[in-house]
């Protein structure tokens, strides 16, 4: 009985060490608020192509979602397609930075300022790996507009030999997959 008593014990102390000590790792300071990343975390969810008309067709375009304690936003561009791609996004100071996971085997970074934030983000080239912007193939620019709720359209930029790519980077409107 005393044995089971100091089993008891020391399983209980045990498990209250151990769950303060879980209750310590999971208190790391928290983000500064990005008004721009806010802004794209209301994309969370999955997208799908609108039509000519502007109404959703089938076609998944798009999962964002919420990575690295809510610090990252990680998009899926044509899920499980040969093409897919994975751009994230994440604060900069008070700017976003895009790195463009791309099929093309490079890594584009663009940066938008929130000081004129709307509901358009604008982001601009600010390096990359794996490429030379003054002759390889990459995504330049992009430009990223939340319609409403529903809706966001995003418009890219290639680049290739230094100037505009004339095939690439279409813009696509999405609508959210209800």
């Amino acid at each position: 009985m005393i044995r089971q008593f100091v089993l008891c014990g020391l399983l209980v102390t045990c498990v209250s060490f151990l769950a303060s000590a879980d209750e310590k790792h999971n208190h790391g300071p928290k983000p500064t608020a990005n008004a721009g990343l806010e802004k794209l975390k209301s994309l969370v969810g999955t997208w799908v192509m609108a039509d000519k008309d502007g109404k959703p067709t089938e076609e998944v375009v798009s999962v964002i979602k919420l990575t690295a304690g809510g610090s990252a936003i990680q998009e899926t561009l044509f899920p499980g397609q040969p093409h897919e791609m994975i751009p994230i996004y994440t604060a900069d100071g008070p700017d976003v930075l895009l790195t463009h996971y791309c099929i093309l085997g490079n890594q584009p970074r663009m940066k938008a300022s929130t000081k004129l934030l709307a509901n358009t983000l604008k982001f601009e080239f600010a390096g990359g790996t794996n490429l030379d912007p003054k002759k390889d193939k990459h995504m330049h620019a992009a430009t990223l507009t939340i319609v409403d709720a529903d809706h966001y359209e995003m418009e890219g930029i290639g680049w290739e030999n230094g100037e505009p790519a004339k095939e690439m980077c279409n813009g696509m409107k999405l609508v959210r997959k209800k």
